[in-house]
């Protein structure tokens, strides 16, 4: 049981570390993860690819996060609710951590836009969950 928590959590939390990541190139504009060194080119960019080909890549790379996610939901649907508690709760004590970090590093400037961002998607991440309660009342209502 502990192991798949802990493969539950790791895939649940890919997606958010996927997506902080940054596109053209690593930390402090270093190579980024898995890129050639000397050349600045690695994963598809070293394929050549063009425009649609990229686009279609970026729109199976997010059907697969959408599909990972999905898989992670249906194994912790699955969980007590005092395990579902728990790995929220240190989801959510990993994520404050690492914006914490994130915010150590920042000027005091760049705080305060980094403070207004996180608002703003908060505000977008309660509005997201008001509109799904709404959605399941008019699934309910309609039934």
């Amino acid at each position: 049981m502990r192991k798949t928590l802990i493969a539950l959590m790791f895939a649940a939390a890919l997606p958010t570390v996927a997506m902080a990541m940054p596109q053209d190139g690593g930390p402090m504009d270093g190579p980024a993860y898995g890129h050639d060194q000397h050349h600045g080119k690695g994963g598809f960019q070293k394929l050549d690819l063009t425009k649609e080909q990229r686009q279609q890549i970026r729109k199976l790379v997010g059907e697969q996060r959408h599909d990972r996610k999905a898989i992670a939901i249906k194994y912790l649907e699955k969980l007590s609710p005092a395990d579902k508690a728990a790995f929220k709760g240190e989801l959510d004590a990993a994520h404050q951590k690492t914006q914490g970090q994130i915010r150590a590093l920042l000027t005091p400037e760049q705080q305060k836009t980094f403070d207004e961002m996180q608002k703003k998607q908060a505000e977008r991440r309660a509005e997201w969950t008001e509109f799904k309660a709404w959605k399941a009342q008019q699934a309910q209502k309609t039934q």
